[in-house]
């Protein structure tokens, strides 16, 4: 038997700490001497040592007493068990770092943010991770301090310019729109599935909306001038009922459109062939969903081709390669006639 004094020297502890094992009935002494003190055994210590094993796991002594009481729970599952909440905090560290790193940034640049510019930061990055893992947000230009502050200015632009009363199709509300969407792209990594969660960021979080200034309002005039800025170009290919068509379908298929692109980037990434099932699969939405957009006339798809050879910058903005056309136009091709 080995006395509590010498236990705790031995094993690194304190005395108060083998009395509260033993208030907790983790490890209570097998026998206690005339004079009062603990006395443990070889059993004790062993038990002790097990204690201090699962203590190094990270597991809370609250649950130590109920693994200890299954001889037969696999120490494997255990083992999993705190490499997965390591994973968690080492997440959590890394989020809290990108969001220092961030407003350190900003302090690098000569501002000197207020505690509404700290909240503000913070409770942007807690919109984003909603929406972006880790690897994610790493990889996201908009998220850096940077782009906020260039994206502030241009949204501070278009309000002005929507407060002067500047129609959406007006040569400046253009040019505001193309330097909007070319960002946009540039910013979500040329990434459509990340503009397209970021979309879904925009209509589903007021406090992420309010943080960026950009209204539906503001969207939905940005929208009309990029679209202007595309039909004049388009207008010289298309007659007026094509153009009427296409003005009416604009903006209403976006999310539609980012999805079935960055389904399309992927399989270009996969090394997929255009007559694979998949792309083939792909290849019929495109064209249903065009159809939708401009028509289902071969002659309007033609034309719009064309375009594009001509005015390669109709892309962008667009998350749309010459690639990625090409490809799609080999798929499309070798859909089997219906």
């Amino acid at each position: 038997m080995i006395r509590v004094g010498e236990l705790a020297r031995r094993a690194g502890l304190t005395v108060r700490a083998l009395h509260h094992y033993d208030s907790l009935g983790l490890l209570k002494p097998s026998a206690r001497a005339e004079s009062g003190y603990r006395l443990y055994s070889a059993a004790d210590v062993a038990r002790l040592h097990q204690i201090q094993a699962l203590r190094r796991f990270g597991m809370p002594l609250a649950e130590i007493a109920g693994f200890l009481a299954q001889p037969d729970a696999p120490l494997a599952d255990l083992v999993g068990q705190q490499i997965a909440a390591l994973d968690r905090q080492i997440a959590q560290a890394a989020t809290l770092r990108a969001q220092l790193a961030q407003l350190q940034q900003q302090l690098h640049s000569g501002e000197e943010p207020g505690l509404g510019d700290w909240l503000s930061a913070l409770e942007r990055m807690a919109a984003y991770e909603q929406y972006f893992n880790k690897e994610e947000l790493a990889a996201l230009p908009l998220a850096g301090a940077t782009a906020q502050r260039e994206w502030a200015a241009l949204v501070a632009s278009v309000r002005r310019l929507m407060e002067q009363g500047g129609a959406a199709d007006s040569e400046p509300a253009q040019t505001l729109a193309k330097q909007w969407m070319s960002m946009l792209e540039r910013d979500t990594a040329a990434n459509p599935d990340f503009a397209r969660r970021l979309n879904a960021m925009m209509a589903e979080r007021p406090a992420a909306r309010q943080h960026s200034g950009i209204t539906p309002e503001m969207k939905q005039y940005v929208t009309q001038a990029f679209s202007a800025f595309k039909l004049s170009l388009y207008a010289n290919y298309l007659d007026a009922e094509e153009l009427a068509r296409m003005r009416a379908q604009s903006g209403t298929q976006t999310g539609e459109w980012l999805a079935l692109i960055s389904a399309v980037q992927a399989q270009m990434a996969a090394g997929a062939a255009p007559h694979d099932s998949r792309t083939q699969e792909l290849a019929r939405r495109w064209l249903a969903l065009f159809q939708r957009h401009a028509g289902a006339d071969p002659a309007t798809r033609e034309k719009i081709r064309r375009a594009h050879e001509a005015h390669p910058t109709l892309l962008s903005g667009t998350w749309m390669t010459p690639a990625l056309l090409t490809y799609l136009r080999t798929a499309l091709a070798a859909l089997p006639a219906a």
